[in-house]
């Protein structure tokens, strides 16, 4: 039997999405999440690696101080990408996030082409994050006299210089990330509800610590670290490819820019909302507008008090090496951020992790996946088998892999994610403009297209080698599509058979 191009291009009708978001039932994901709620969940997943992690390491080997403008450039792109999920997220509150938002617009290949991106976006993320959380825990077990063989504390490979390769460091594997990927995959087994709450109460920790950092770290900024703003651009000794200069912000830009994903993760949670047409945009603008202030406050104490040539800078945890700059009188502040950074990237990977699993749900309803993805716990009311698969490959992820080759796919995978939604809301607005929207985008007509154009530019400014391993990644997936969703998908035939009425439902 072959493929038929119609079948491919099936959208998902639009009744069957609202039919979806309104049932109710113990085979249903619960709904009990507020704005707050929401907000924090997005805080949860962007205060995390971004700024604990990969801002020292962008900086010290792509931008120098201009990591601030690099920051500022990925802001400005997620609140193109944001604005256009507010609206979807608005319309479609089912869970599924960017895959959900494409099946109803774009077609089931590209919904198939987003979600396998999803999976770099969400599930490499929270392997990167916890190749972090092993750096910060293992020297917080160090300051408590408590040392962490190497062997059992870094990533068996690390990326080879040139290509595509990996090369064995001699360590045997990174046993903190796996660990850390367990214990909130527990968490988040026990049901949505106390997930929320330990997510709170870490991101109220770790907001204060990095409070704690910027209020402390400016009276110790020499305003000299920060000239030039952007250095030269030179090339690699080693690599012998350019870095810094305006290519290296915004190479910068691209690198660092999955710290921002935590407002899509908001979107995830749409089936688990309060009133969604409402809190949904609360929750993805607020925390995007809260962490872009935080993370350039971050970024000007970061490469102020240590210059950007430091190697401390490009360790998995930066924020250390500043705050030991800082003088033997804040010792007490350099053991209040590694506990404060610990419980921090724990709740971010707990987000990240709690997004891959509803996107499996999703799938797995649609039947794109196998039905055992989609099962309910009826008790905890969560998808228990999504879960426990997304810890375990997650684990092995970040238990094997160094954190800039997790951290490169990552930010592909986001870029592609929000360029295909912006181009979903669009179609949206042109094609049914008759479906009732909660909220909608200030200037669709520029917004998405901005969006669209500058995550396509930040996508071509990222590693070539990264190009080829998203390549290969998405091979993988394109061969799961055609030798098992395509022919298990629910909707092929409802698909065809509609008829495609101006105006009408999708589908």
């Amino acid at each position: 039997m072959r493929m038929r191009l119609d079948r491919l291009l099936a959208r998902k009708p639009m009744d069957v999405l609202l039919a979806q978001a309104a049932e109710e039932g113990s085979h249903t994901l619960k709904r009990c999440l507020g704005p707050f709620q929401l907000t924090t969940l997005g805080i949860g997943c962007i205060i995390g690696a971004g700024i604990f992690v990969l801002t020292g390491h962008a900086a010290n080997a792509h931008a120098g101080p201009g990591i601030v403008l690099s920051f500022v450039i990925a802001g400005l792109v997620s609140t193109f990408a944001a604005l256009c999920y507010a609206e979807l997220a608005s319309m479609i509150p089912v869970s599924g996030s960017a895959y959900t938002y494409a099946y109803a617009t774009l077609g089931e290949l590209f919904a198939w082409i987003i979600a396998w991106d999803l999976i770099v976006e969400y599930l490499f993320a929270a392997s990167t994050v916890s190749v972090g959380w092993s750096g910060y825990f293992t020297g917080l077990m160090h300051d408590l006299g408590i040392v962490i063989p190497a062997a059992w504390s870094q990533a068996p490979y690390t990326t080879a210089e040139t290509g595509l390769g990996l090369v064995p460091t001699g360590a045997i594997i990174n046993l903190p990330a796996v660990f850390i990927i367990g214990l909130t995959s527990f968490v988040l087994a026990l049901g949505v509800s106390e997930s929320a709450w330990f997510n709170t109460a870490m991101v109220v920790v770790k907001v204060g610590v990095v409070l704690l950092v910027i209020l402390f770290g400016f009276a110790f900024v020499d305003v000299s670290n920060w000239t030039p703003l952007i250095p030269a651009e030179v090339a690699n000794p080693v690599t012998g490819a350019s870095q810094y200069g305006i290519a290296g912000v915004v190479t910068a830009a691209g690198v660092i820019f999955f710290a921002y994903i935590g407002f899509e993760s908001v979107s995830t949670a749409a089936q688990e909302a309060v009133n969604p047409q409402r809190n949904m945009p609360i929750g993805i603008l607020g925390a995007l507008g809260i962490c872009t202030v935080l993370y350039i406050l971050m970024c000007l104490v970061i490469t102020g008090v240590v210059p950007y040539t430091d190697p401390g800078l490009a360790e998995p945890r930066p924020i250390y090496t500043v705050v030991e700059a800082m003088g033997p009188s804040f010792t007490w502040l350099k053991f209040v951020v590694t506990v404060g950074a610990t419980i921090g990237l724990g709740s971010t990977i707990l987000v990240l992790l709690y997004g891959q699993s509803r996107i499996f749900y999703a799938m797995a309803r649609d039947g794109l996946l196998p039905p055992l993805f989609g099962s309910v716990d009826p008790r905890r009311r969560t998808p228990v088998v999504g879960t426990a698969l997304t810890a375990i490959v997650g684990g092995l992820m970040g238990g094997l892999f160094p954190i800039g080759l997790l951290g490169e796919l990552v930010s592909v995978g986001t870029l592609l994610a929000f360029a295909m939604i912006c181009a979903g809301m669009m179609y949206l607005r042109i094609r049914h403009p008759e479906i009732p929207r909660a909220f909608r985008t200030p200037v669709w007509w520029l917004t998405a297209p901005l969006g669209v154009a500058s995550c396509i530019y930040l996508i071509a400014s990222l590693p070539v080698a990264t190009f080829w391993r998203l390549l290969i990644w998405m091979g993988i997936g394109l061969f799961i599509y055609a030798t098992y969703a395509y022919w298990h998908s629910r909707y092929h035939e409802t698909a065809v058979l509609a008829p495609q009425s101006r105006g009408g439902t999708p589908g």
